[in-house]
């Protein structure tokens, strides 16, 4: 398969006449897609009723005769100023009981039927207009679902549609009384219209009660999602697609995925360094201008999943952006890596956000590849290097990974809920077992939490698993990789009840949880073999084998045959060490690899990927910094 590129672009921003020769430069620097009409809606309707298709006509003729495949995406949100009048109970309602009012984007609350109806409409009439326009060829349902914070909303809409979302999950509340253990608290329910939002309490709600809350307005985001896949479904036969972002778990993406054909993401390595991951201030000044060496290697593999093995990325940062708490510009050759290394990982298409600089509104101090006066920006000759060398690249094939990762939404949820520590949060504790993985050289594939066959891995990770899923326990039961369960796994009902008997209740391996602290940042439980749990240590009985202790003798990791259970949080270098020596017992050649420098592996290449700002040398080869080298296997 062919490796492409892309950008986004805004016709609506700028003069017509400016049109032509900005989509000849595009097919100069060497890309094939170019992404519009997300945000264009009052362009497009500026009145309710009054259409205005003739600039957008005219856009998709000048960009798709330039040569240019276009993926038009639905306008959904950004609603306009007048749909505010028609609806004016639409708009998304923040834990505190506040409205989030109109004047920035994602104005909408995912219950609101009014507006789901809206979003139908509008899709309809894009679809019937170019769903079969041959420039057209491929859709984007909406844009960044869950964005600034808004999956859950506390309107009234959401009560309404949570009230019947629970009489439709429960039946009788005699039924959802028993599930949350309403008994406690005197908290028991007689009518299902008694039960209201999860917010404003006086002291934390009943845990299920915030899970039920979370697990309905995941369905919310997916039902809106398949309202519009129905549509173009019924219009196109293009490939229909979602831009999903970095470090959000609000929403379940491999349901959205399902009623799509393609998964996105939008990558913004740099912002995301500063605004979501924790990591030191010498990491964080380390990885200044570059982002994190892991953390867009783990979206580029669970949105390879999502997207049932077809995946792009729809934003790619070029140079400075404008939202997160510092934005510096990136290191020279970093554009370049940040393509080539979602490459490595199956990317089909890289998009870089956006094609110009735009010098008004919110997002003017986000670069783009050219500058707001026409002028080309840094990133434009690295994309163009990228566009290149996709030419002299052989086809790069998909192999399976030796490590397979469990990562669920659910137990995001869960532990949202319930964390029990200040600072537990289930993407971190993934996280941390992804990191651990590719400091040892393993590809990773991530996987659901449903999945039914393990063969062919080497080892798997599955910590922090509010339940295991019947088919993960027959999986696990037959997998000959080494499997590192926990900490956290199968410890909990669907319903975040303790389970009876206490988890993880694994055929085989006899470990049952009997205790469990949250350590303070300040704390760590020293091991006998070295290195420390951090955050979370649970006391472990049993019968297995244990392969691990503290240092005062309890538990640390028990095992019997491949099946292991964790008990803690490794901190990062014991992690990745008890990860190590799982793939060395597989007969996995593992690595210890220098800060910095990561390996991904096809089926037919080998990618050397330096993060670092400095060379970095390993096995006799020499990575220059913010580079990415490749070689034949």
């Amino acid at each position: 398969m062919k490796r492409t590129l892309g950008v986004c672009y805004y016709p609506e921003h700028w003069p017509e006449d400016q049109w032509a020769e900005d989509a000849k430069r595009m097919v100069e620097t060497g890309l094939s897609w170019v992404r519009i009409g997300e945000f264009a809606w009052s362009r497009i309707e500026p009145k309710p009723g009054q259409l205005k298709w003739d600039w957008l006509d005219r856009a998709v003729d000048v960009l798709g005769r330039a040569g240019l495949q276009i993926i038009m995406g639905t306008p959904t949100a950004t609603p306009p100023r007048w749909m505010l009048d028609k609806h004016p109970d639409m708009l998304a309602v923040d834990d505190n009981g506040h409205a989030r009012k109109f004047g920035s984007r994602r104005h909408y609350c995912f219950s609101h039927l009014g507006y789901r109806e809206e979003s139908r409409r509008i899709t309809q009439l894009m679809a019937q207009r170019y769903g079969r326009n041959p420039h057209i060829a491929a859709w984007q349902t909406d844009n960044e679902y869950a964005c600034h914070d808004t999956t859950l909303s506390y309107s009234e809409a959401a009560r309404t549609g949570f009230r019947d979302w629970l009489a439709q999950r429960y039946q009788s509340t005699d039924a959802l009384n028993r599930a949350w253990g309403n008994v406690f608290w005197s908290m028991e329910y007689g009518t299902f219209d008694q039960i209201d939002l999860p917010n404003l309490t006086v002291t934390e709600p009943n845990h299920p009660h915030l899970l039920a809350f979370a697990r309905y307005s995941s369905d919310q985001v997916v039902a809106f999602n398949k309202v519009q896949a129905n549509v173009l479904r019924a219009n196109t036969d293009a490939p229909l697609i979602h831009n999903y972002m970095g470090r959000e778990t609000s929403f379940d993406h491999y349901k959205v995925g399902a009623d799509l054909d393609i998964a996105s993401w939008d990558s913004y390595p740099i912002g995301f360094l500063s605004d979501r991951l924790e990591a030191t201030p010498e990491h964080k000044q380390r990885y200044l201008r570059q982002g994190d060496p892991d953390l867009q290697a783990f979206h580029h593999d669970l949105y390879r999943t999502v997207g049932k093995g077809r995946w792009w990325i729809m934003e790619q940062q070029p140079g400075p952006v404008n939202w997160a708490p510092y934005n510096p510009a990136p290191l020279p050759g970093m554009a370049r890596l940040w393509a080539w290394e979602a490459f490595a990982h199956g990317a089909e298409t890289v998009c870089y956000f956006r094609w110009r600089q735009a010098p008004f509104a919110q997002e003017q101090m986000h670069a783009g590849l050219l500058r707001p006066d026409s002028e080309a920006a840094p990133a434009l000759a690295e994309a163009a290097q990228v566009a290149r060398e996709i030419e002299t690249l052989p086809d790069v094939s998909e192999g399976q990974a030796q490590a397979a990762l469990i990562f669920d939404y659910e137990s995001c949820w869960g532990w949202n809920a319930q964390p029990q520590g200040a600072d537990f949060d289930g993407f971190r504790l993934a996280f941390a077992a992804y990191r651990a993985a590719r400091r040892a050289g393993l590809s990773v594939d991530i996987l659901p939490p449903d999945t039914t066959d393990l063969s062919g891995y080497s080892v798997v990770l599955a910590p922090g698993l509010m339940t295991i899923h019947d088919t993960l326990r027959t999986a696990l039961a037959h997998t000959k990789a080494t499997a590192l369960i926990g900490p956290r796994s199968g410890t909990k009902t669907d319903e975040l009840s303790i389970t009876s008997p206490m988890g993880p209740n694994l055929a085989g391996l006899d470990v049952t949880v009997a205790l469990a602290e949250s350590l303070p940042p300040t704390e760590a439980i020293p091991l006998k073999s070295g290195g420390h749990m951090v955050h979370w240590f649970e006391h472990l009985e049993g019968g297995a084998d244990v392969t691990h202790e503290t240092t005062d003798g309890k538990s640390a990791i028990m095992q019997h045959g491949n099946l292991c259970y964790l008990a803690g949080w490794p901190d990062q270098d014991t992690y990745f060490q008890i990860v190590r020596d799982a793939a060395i017992a597989q007969g996995v050649d593992a690595h210890d690899l220098p800060d910095g420098l990561r390996i991904r592996d096809c089926a037919s290449h080998r990618f050397w990927i330096n993060y670092a700002p400095e060379p970095v040398t390993y096995q006799g080869r020499t990575v220059p910094p913010a580079d990415i080298l490749w070689e034949s296997l």
